[in-house]
């Protein structure tokens, strides 16, 4: 199993993700997409929203990120969106009480403790109060990891939204949050897209936007972080045919990540035994990290909930209404739920690999490289003149210019030609194009694939073909 650490490094190093205001020491839970980076998630966005939007009956939209307060009194997000904090005294710190024994019990388990670690976790499972959270830390002597003391205060609430005011004074009637989840500027949309775009249920709205939740303890990269983006379709239904939708979209979203590269033997399905307050249904696909498995999207059968409440709090009908038989009802919701930042870290740590193979001297040497399917590869291609001579540059660097009008693609002419391979493999770069003797006096070129290092030698006229039905 790769180590987390190793994928962390090659981020920074080749340019994919930074720790955010570095200079100053960082800012802990947030994170910066470099050069390559940034590259990565937009193909993941963009694969993402041809899958939703490229249908007869989904249609897309962007919600501002500051919404009416009273949005999230209606969805919950109020009392409800909060987490069971604990502190310790001595150290200052705070931590999430389930966390904190979570951690404890798999300390148990390393330790072949599993008697009181299954203990543990039965309670853990059975807990309905903050109380019972206290009573567990204090029964089972879970230390401060940081103290090492059993220094600790209650468990409290700790609401988790960002607020901060909208306009010049700073009161309780301008208080807004930035939002906690995009799905709440679908769902006080519903009435406007339905009727602008002319749908009828089953019809979706999809959206890829930021939200932001002010996690106490950010961790594992990017995979809990303080500001992040989903990528959310809400899918409108007729009550009663939820069942049917829920497994139809399951199977949708599972093959989305598997058709993208991703092992489906790091893959698997982690089914909901206690449901959030609005859902019936609900499974999340779980990919396995180095830290292990951890959820990167949800598919939630919502009932009505969220509709029902807004048009409750908002005096506003959230119905559909069939005008050939007058059926009338509130739509029942499939929510598909992933996360970008967790995409990408998953594509990271499932590219990642290091093989054993011969380099140009002939003796072994470890090659790291990263496997992206091509639809997702921060570069597409790169270029290279086998020497900086003989006008050898110049004709690498003429179809170089050719390519970027359709492809990301770089231009190497530093160190040994297999210096410039290895650099490439380790970005994800699926294709390399070299320039020798033999071009300027017949036009071919050589395309080595990453995977297999295979060479095929073509006609320079026929690389925007080659690259074309290679990628497709």
């Amino acid at each position: 199993m790769i180590k987390l650490e190793t994928i962390i490094s090659l981020a920074k190093r080749r340019g994919f993700v930074f720790q955010s205001s570095e200079i100053y020491g960082g800012l802990n839970g947030c994170w910066d997409y470099g050069p390559l980076g940034v590259e990565l998630l937009n193909n993941l966005k963009s694969q993402w929203w041809k899958e939703m939007t490229f249908r007869d009956n989904i249609e897309g939209i962007d919600a501002s990120i500051l919404m009416h307060p009273r949005t999230w009194d209606a969805s919950g997000h109020t009392k409800q969106f909060s987490d069971p904090m604990i502190d310790n005294k001595t150290s200052k710190s705070r931590h999430r009480a389930d966390n904190l024994i979570e951690e404890h019990i798999d300390k148990l388990s390393k330790k072949n403790k599993k008697e009181e670690a299954e203990l543990i976790a039965q309670k853990l499972e059975n807990v309905q109060t903050n109380e019972d959270y206290y009573n567990i830390i204090m029964e089972h002597e879970i230390k401060d990891p940081i103290s090492g003391t059993m220094d600790w205060t209650e468990v409290r609430n700790f609401n988790l939204m960002f607020k901060t005011f909208v306009g010049p004074l700073e009161d309780a009637n301008s208080v807004v949050y930035l939002r906690p989840e995009s799905a709440q500027g679908i769902f006080v949309n519903f009435k406007n897209v339905m009727e602008t775009a002319r749908l009828k249920p089953p019809f979706g709205i999809a959206q890829i936007g930021k939200a932001f939740r002010n996690e106490i303890n950010t961790k594992n990269f990017l995979f809990r972080t303080r500001e992040f983006e989903q990528m959310e379709m809400q899918f409108f239904i007729k009550p009663g045919s939820e069942k049917d939708w829920f497994e139809y979209w399951k199977e949708q979203r599972w093959n989305f990540w598997k058709n993208l590269g991703m092992k489906e033997s790091k893959m698997k399905w982690k089914i909901h035994d206690k449901l959030a307050h609005y859902a019936n249904y609900a499974v999340d696909i779980e990919f396995e990290f180095p830290f292990g498995f951890g959820e990167i999207e949800g598919i939630h059968s919502r009932t009505d909930f969220d509709l029902k409440a807004h048009q409750e709090f908002s005096g506003k009908k959230m119905e559909y209404v069939d005008t050939v038989n007058g059926d009338r009802y509130i739509p029942y919701v499939i929510e598909t739920s992933g996360g970008v930042s967790r995409g990408v870290m998953a594509f990271l740590c499932n590219a990642y690999e290091e093989e054993e193979i011969k380099g140009d001297d002939g003796k072994s040497e470890v090659r790291s490289v990263m496997r992206f399917h091509s639809k997702l590869a921060p570069v597409t291609v790169a270029v290279f003149p086998l020497v900086n001579k003989d006008g050898m540059p110049e004709k690498a660097h003429q179809i170089y210019k050719d390519l970027q009008k359709n492809y990301k693609v770089q231009y190497d002419t530093s160190g040994a030609i297999g210096r410039r391979y290895r650099r490439q493999d380790e970005i994800g770069t699926p294709y390399c194009i070299t320039v020798d003797g033999q071009s300027l006096e017949d036009n071919t070129v050589t395309i080595r694939e990453r995977d297999s290092m295979n060479q095929d030698r073509i006609n320079a006229d026929n690389i925007q073909n080659y690259l074309r039905e290679k990628i497709s």
